[in-house]
């Protein structure tokens, strides 16, 4: 890595970025008193309020009359905008970059570590001017812990970027993953492979070792490429891999569309299931019931879904978006929560409201529950107490778009303003 991030930045600084949005260089920050139309605070909309900062940290919020800016304190006028937390990204990928430009498989095998750490600077600055401060970043796909000095380059001001919560490798069980070509050669794989008591604790603490904030594990998967998916981990290792994280401070996420696959991974306690794709009440009860959220990545399969020819709005809808829409309503009856995230890779990086959008225009979402979820919700089930919300004390993380997007969701895609830790980046 120390090799490999310098010849990511040599290549972003070596010709120049005029389709990219103005970030700003890291300096230390300042008191800031944002004065803005409207102020969402992670839960409701106060027209006339203001945010006061200091430091990398929220010193103040409330009606702007009441605020009153130390000397030396810098004053943005915002009219028209509303100020909100940054948004924080449920599920993503930086090191992927969309499969109707290059397929996963020729992702893994073809492209060299220092080309993807390359693109995934790109798409972290992308991520971050979208207004997106915080990302889960759940699985390299075959770059080994190149997350990590990614993360890493963004915390130290090399590179702007979301703060990254950092899956690694992630954990399959032998055989069940790819990419798959002959039998007769042995390639590398996606995700690390690891089985049985002895292998699993130690891959769950190797990859904690080299820096993982998160233990994602397939719980299910397609052991063939013409399968469908299948429950891959037993409920024992499933118990395994989450106490072991566990002990280390580490929650588990869960890669699971089966029910069966899902039932396993809740039962061991993850902190979340990713997709759900064939989630049925009884199981999204059962989620409820356990605290296990559902992060239902609606844009990925979406996105697949047109790639493979499916032309939206006027040909037929492929049974794998028919499916989605009955676990999503099973889903919602349930009541189990929502985490917010859509699989960005599979997709533009940049592009991530693209999932915020469709659970609101067809999944039954209002703006204002989509809104809550890519801020407080998603910060509460992360686990992430420091941000999510504009309370004094917390980060000074924060957006100010056009609109009012807890009536329009799509009003995030104006983003005006971007401040991460209290250092205006974006404007």
């Amino acid at each position: 890595m120390r090799l490999l991030l310098p010849l990511a930045l040599l290549l972003l600084t070596a010709s120049p970025l005029r389709a990219q949005p103005p970030i700003a260089s890291p300096t230390a920050p300042i008191a800031l008193l944002l004065r803005p139309a409207a102020v969402f605070d992670g839960q409701t909309l106060h027209p006339g309020w203001a945010v006061l900062t200091e430091g990398d940290k929220i010193k103040a919020v409330g009606p702007a009359a009441q605020l009153s800016a130390p000397a030396g304190t810098r004053t943005l006028e915002l009219p028209g905008l509303t100020l909100l937390p940054g948004l924080i990204e449920g599920h993503s990928h930086l090191l992927l970059h969309p499969y109707n430009e290059t397929p996963w498989n020729d992702q893994v095998l073809l492209e060299s570590q220092a080309l993807r750490v390359a693109r995934a600077t790109a798409h972290a600055r992308a991520t971050l001017a979208a207004g997106f401060t915080t990302a889960r970043d759940l699985g390299s796909e075959g770059a080994g812990y190149a997350d990590v000095g990614l993360k890493q380059a963004i915390d130290r001001g090399l590179i702007p970027g979301p703060r990254l919560l950092v899956a690694t490798r992630a954990l399959v069980a032998t055989g069940s993953y790819g990419p798959k070509l002959s039998v007769d050669v042995e390639v590398p794989q996606g995700a690390q492979e690891a089985d049985g008591t002895d292998n699993l604790i130690r891959a769950v603490r190797e990859q904690i070792g080299k820096g993982a904030d998160i233990i994602k594990v397939y719980a299910d998967y397609r052991w063939g490429p013409n399968e469908p998916s299948r429950p891959t981990f037993s409920q024992d290792e499933l118990n395994l891999i989450v106490q072991t994280a566990r002990s280390a401070g580490r929650p588990v996420v869960a890669h699971a569309g089966t029910p069966e696959g899902m039932r396993r991974a809740t039962l061991a306690g993850v902190q979340t299931i990713e997709h759900g794709d064939g989630g049925t009440l009884e199981i999204f009860k059962l989620m409820k019931q356990r605290g296990v959220a559902l992060c239902p990545t609606v844009a990925a399969g979406d996105a697949v879904a047109q790639y493979r020819g499916w032309q939206k709005g006027t040909g037929p809808e492929p049974e794998r978006i028919q499916q989605k829409r009955l676990s999503m309503k099973a889903a919602l009856q349930s009541g189990v929560e929502l985490a917010i995230g859509g699989d960005a890779g599979v997709f533009a990086h940049g592009d991530n409201l693209r999932e915020a959008e469709l659970l609101v225009r067809e999944y039954g979402l209002t703006s204002l529950q989509a809104l809550r979820g890519l801020t407080s919700t998603n910060a509460r089930l992360f686990q992430l107490p420091d941000r999510g919300q504009l309370k004094p004390g917390l980060l000074a993380d924060m957006v100010a778009v056009s609109g009012d997007p807890t009536q329009d969701i799509s009003a995030l895609r104006q983003v005006k303003l971007v401040v991460k830790g209290g250092l205006v980046v974006e404007q």
